[in-house]
């Protein structure tokens, strides 16, 4: 029961979390909270990935072990290959996916740090 609850919650949380780092930077008053998640995204990818492989995310692990206990075999790939997979049920190739994470990873990081600087700069 409590990893069921668990699997939802990191379904919703991972997915929204993933969401707002695409998108947060389009609005105005969560323009500072999407650079925040996008440069721990980012640590997480970069810093963390030092130790545990590249692209390393603790939410994606955690969710991973919880599917583990409920009898999932391990999904291959990102957490954005298992999100689209899981949500169309087409298994595209991993490096695509993994590629077009990172350059949307990179555009939003981009579009978000010029925002927030643009901003910073107008006060």
């Amino acid at each position: 029961m409590w990893y069921a609850f668990l699997d939802i919650f990191f379904f919703v949380f991972h997915t929204a979390f993933t969401l707002f780092n695409i998108t947060g930077w389009i609005f105005p008053r969560t323009r500072k909270w999407n650079l925040v998640t996008l440069l721990l995204t980012g640590c997480s990818w970069f810093v963390l990935g030092i130790w545990f492989g590249w692209g390393y995310c603790p939410c994606t692990d955690w969710h991973y072990a919880v599917r583990r206990e409920l009898g999932y075999q391990d999904p291959r790939g990102s957490y954005i290959h298992f999100l689209l997979l899981e949500l169309t049920g087409i298994d595209l190739d991993t490096q695509l996916v993994d590629n077009a994470t990172l350059v949307v990873f990179v555009i939003s990081l981009g579009l978000s740090l010029w925002l927030n600087l643009r901003n910073r700069i107008k006060i």
